[in-house]
């Protein structure tokens, strides 16, 4: 019997996960900040942000009142560490495209230290995080999200691996 009860909480956490994700990439600054003319691409990134949210949700086992309280807090941490990495980009598409061998000395050490700026400034929203992670949820529970998060990237890697295995066997 508790077997049984174990197996229709698991379900009912995971049901709940969806739901979170779908309201929570629903009201996402993140949507609202990066709406474009390219709605397929859309459409990719919000299935896997609803991926990740739910993947997140049922490896921490998010109880609906800590799930209240963290996913602004997270949705917050996204668009901060999102607006570091988008900034980021477009400075190494600059970097690319000018092409390494093509610059000077003076800008190729601002390039360096550009990365190395980058990082910094990614550590600090990391370490300004944990403590508002610390604040909503138990500790247990921040370090399961460190983990998921690590988790996922695998796991979405080993997506992408399988789908272009596929379709390289199919166009065989």
């Amino acid at each position: 019997m508790k077997k049984i009860f174990s197996i229709h909480l698991r379900k009912n956490i995971f049901a709940s996960s969806i739901l979170i994700a779908f309201f929570a990439t629903s009201f996402s600054p993140l949507k609202a900040q990066n709406q474009s003319n390219d709605a397929p691409a859309q459409t990719k990134k919000q299935k896997v942000e609803a991926m990740k949210i739910a993947f997140i949700t049922d490896k921490l086992a998010l109880t609906p009142q800590e799930a209240q309280v963290f996913w602004p807090v997270y949705n917050q941490y996204e668009a901060d560490l999102g607006t570091l990495r988008k900034n980021h980009r477009k400075n190494m598409a600059q970097a690319k495209e000018e092409g390494v061998d093509n610059m000077s000395d003076k800008d190729l050490e601002t390039l360096v230290d550009g990365e190395i700026i980058y990082r910094q400034q990614e550590l600090d929203v990391v370490k300004e995080y944990l403590a508002k992670f610390k604040a909503v949820l138990p500790i247990k529970k921040v370090a399961k999200f460190y983990e998921a998060e690590e988790q996922f990237k695998v796991y979405l890697i080993n997506q992408l691996k399988n789908r272009n295995q596929e379709g390289g066997a199919r166009q065989q």
